[in-house]
Formats: C-alpha cells, sequence, structure tokens
C-alpha cells in the first residue's frame, strides 16, 4: 500500500456527499498559521472511520478554511484483525498516554481504561487521552481513530465483553500460554492487562471463569505501558502476514 506524503486534518463530522467542507477553528489555525498553506493547495482529510478524502483548499480563513473535496478512498490502511486493549490505567499519566500514542501508530482499535483491586490510578481525563489519540492518528497516517471507551470497573467490563476471544496477561503462577500458539490471525482479540501490582488472584479467577485464556509476554516482568505495548505489537506482527 502506497501512502500518501501530504498534509493531513482530523474531520469527524464530515459528510462525503458533500462537494464542500469548512475546516474547524483548531484546524483552520493549524492550516494557514502553522503550514501557511494557501488557496489551491492540495490536503488530505480522514474521519476515523476509514475514509481518506483528498481535498483542495478553497477559502483560507484563520477560523474556517473551506476545503473543496476531489476523491474518497474508503477502508485506507484496514487491517485485518480486530484490536481491543482493557488496560489499568498507570500512576503516572504520561506511561499511558505513551502507550497509546505508540499503539495508535502500531494498530490497535479499541481501548477501555479497567479499575483492578491494585490499581493505583482511579480516574483518567479521557478528552485529554482522546486528544493523544488524535495527534497520533494524524501522524502516522491512518484513517482509523480507535475507539476510547469510558472507565470501568474489571469485574463489569468481564461480564459485558463478547464478540472476540479474551486474554489475560498475569504474573501469578500457573498454566499460561503465547499469543503466538493462541492467537488465529484474522481473529479479534481482547487482552487485559493489569495495574504495576498485577491482577489480583480474584480477578485471575474470574477472567478465566468469563473464557479468558492466560498468557505471558515473556521472561521479564514488563511495566503496565510495556506490557501493553508488547501485547499490541504482537497481535500486528502475527496478523502481518
Amino acid at each position: 500500500m502506497t501512502r500518501v506524503k501530504v498534509h493531513l486534518f482530523y474531520t469527524p463530522q464530515i459528510d462525503l456527499d458533500s462537494k464542500r467542507y469548512v475546516l474547524n477553528e483548531e484546524e483552520s489555525r493549524h492550516a494557514t498559521r502553522v503550514l501557511r498553506l494557501s488557496a489551491g493547495d492540495e490536503i488530505h482529510l480522514i474521519d476515523g472511520k476509514g475514509n481518506l478524502i483528498r481535498s483542495r483548499i478553497a477559502l483560507v480563513h484563520n477560523k474556517h478554511t473551506e476545503v473543496e473535496l476531489l476523491q474518497v478512498t474508503p477502508a485506507y490502511g484496514k487491517r485485518n484483525h480486530r484490536l481491543h486493549i482493557a488496560i489499568a490505567p498507570t500512576k503516572n499519566i504520561d506511561r499511558l498516554e505513551w502507550f497509546l500514542e505508540k499503539a495508535t501508530e502500531i494498530g490497535i482499535d479499541e481501548i477501555t481504561p479497567i479499575l483492578c483491586d491494585h490499581s493505583e490510578r482511579k480516574e483518567v481525563k479521557l478528552e485529554r487521552l482522546d486528544k493523544v489519540i488524535t495527534a497520533a492518528m494524524k501522524q502516522s497516517m491512518t484513517a482509523y481513530h480507535p475507539l476510547l471507551n469510558e472507565t470501568v470497573k474489571i469485574k463489569d467490563f468481564l461480564a459485558q465483553h463478547e464478540g472476540s476471544e479474551l486474554f489475560i496477561a498475569h504474573c501469578a503462577e500457573g498454566s499460561k500460554s503465547t499469543l503466538s500458539k493462541l492467537l488465529v490471525p484474522g481473529q479479534a482479540a481482547t487482552i487485559l492487562i493489569g495495574p504495576e501490582g498485577d491482577f489480583s488472584a480474584a480477578e485471575i479467577d474470574l477472567a478465566l471463569k468469563s473464557g479468558a485464556q492466560a498468557i505471558h509476554l515473556g521472561p521479564t516482568r514488563l511495566r503496565t505501558e510495556t506490557a501493553a505495548l508488547y501485547a499490541c505489537m504482537e497481535v500486528n506482527l502475527l496478523n502481518r502476514g
């Protein structure tokens, strides 16, 4: 697949049936004041749903730049699998933001912050985290915006889970395998990643009873954000073909 090398703008509200679109104030300011684009310059828009839209600037304004829609490429960069990672928020929020950025660049579809018995952080600012995801999506030239869900208790997450193979990565004793042995390419996967203190024994037991398969992520003990990114990378490599 050939990647375009142009300026990219996020337009989640775009109407693909329209011939023109007005960039919001933030994107207009970026186009005019940061990139100093002019009328006639070509740019690309992404809606976060897989559509890449080749466009041309028709009217320059630092608050409402207007563009002409030229061509729509659907399912741009679509992967052959779906990945959902449920992760306990890290005490240092910068580490969670780092994971979201890198996972978005590598390839992920959905993220759910989960509250566990050993969680050190109980609250996250979803709006801030979503901006990290958006910036990473634009930087990596992907047309899909990963879904960031509301924070939920792990027991409620397990009760609601359906539609994908479920895995839990933990450090406790017991029978465990690897994603390379369990994951079928093209298969939708959900992976549980616990807090620094790991999942409690009760949480591991509940996950296994809920149909999760226990996995390990190598011979060393990893930080939460490292474990999550390791899992993200492994799933993408297994599906690379």
